[in-house]
Order: C-alpha cells, then sequence, then structure tokens
C-alpha cells in the first residue's frame, strides 16, 4: 500500500541514494540537494514538506512540496499564495509501475487540506526537454500557463476555492 512519511534519521540516507534512470537525471534535482534546499527554505522561514514516498515497506520515490514566494525573482506570479509541486521522482526500479497518478492523487488531497494555508492552485514547473514528465502532468489535468519559472515551463491545477470549502480565506 502507498504511503509518504517524513523525512528523519531512518530513512535519510535511503531517500539521498534513490536515483532516477540514467537519462532522467537532467530533468530531477539530486534528493539530497533537494533536502539540502528544504532545510535552507525552512530556515528562512518559508514552506518546504520533504516526504519519502512507500510502497508497503519499499522506499520507492521522494516528492516536496512548497507554499507560497520563497523571494526568488525567477518565480513565476502563481506561486504566491499556492502550492507547488516541487520535486517528484521515482526511483528506477520503480517507474512504468502505474505510481505516478496515485502519487498525484496524494499529493493533490494533501495539499486540499491546506496545511501551510488556503490555496487556489498547485503549480510545478518542468523543463522543456522533459516530453515524458509534461505529458504525466498534462493526462492528470495540469495546464500550462505561458510563465516561466527560469527556464522551466510553469503548469497549474486548480484546487477550488478554500473560502467555498470552509477551511479558509485569502
Amino acid at each position: 500500500m502507498l504511503h509518504f512519511e517524513e523525512i528523519t534519521n531512518q530513512n535519510l540516507q535511503e531517500v539521498c541514494l534513490l536515483q532516477v534512470r540514467e537519462e532522467q537525471r537532467p530533468f530531477v534535482a539530486d534528493n539530497m540537494l533537494s533536502l539540502a534546499e528544504a532545510f535552507a527554505t525552512r530556515n528562512e522561514g518559508h514552506a518546504a514538506l520533504p516526504f519519502a514516498i512507500y510502497d508497503d515497506d519499499t522506499l520507492i520515490g521522494f516528492v516536496m512540496l512548497g507554499y507560497g514566494t520563497l523571494g526568488d525573482e525567477e518565480e513565476p506570479e502563481i506561486a504566491a499564495g499556492n502550492y507547488c509541486l516541487w520535486r517528484l521522482m521515482l526511483g528506477a526500479a520503480h517507474q512504468g509501475k502505474g505510481y505516478a497518478r496515485p502519487i498525484l492523487d496524494w499529493v493533490v488531497s494533501y495539499v486540499k487540506g491546506f496545511p501551510c494555508g488556503p490555496a487556489r492552485y498547485l503549480w510545478l514547473s518542468y523543463e522543456p526537454e522533459n516530453t515524458h514528465g509534461r505529458e504525466v502532468y498534462r493526462r492528470y489535468g495540469f495546464r500550462e500557463t505561458g510563465e516561466f519559472c527560469g527556464e522551466e515551463i510553469v503548469a497549474v491545477l486548480e484546487l477550488g476555492n478554500p473560502q467555498e470549502d470552509g477551511r479558509g480565506a485569502e
């Protein structure tokens, strides 16, 4: 059964050692770098939510979410007051097994609980050359906005209005 756990000293090394396929490395940040970014982001008073992804007892991937702006001049306008799917990776041995949709389902469900504050959108970005990732997100319902985060294409998924859900106001 798929489940998500916070990063702890017990799973840190295993998460850091998890790798994607060689041809995907230009598109996916190393998990150790991602965790260092999460640490620095939290130290600066911003939100970074990293999780290890397990299928039963087997570590299969890593996901990191963010909320709001970080003050980065390259971040898109959509970042303000919204959630970001900052990182998503599946280990090489676990790809092609149908995990993408259930992982994205969990991410959407989690952010709809507004753990860091209300939001209308979940956004992400990807390299233009990452045609596989682009297609996975498009099939899930993410729509490109025409914005860029640095040189990456920005795509969004509408979460709904938190005021309508009774979960808070902007």
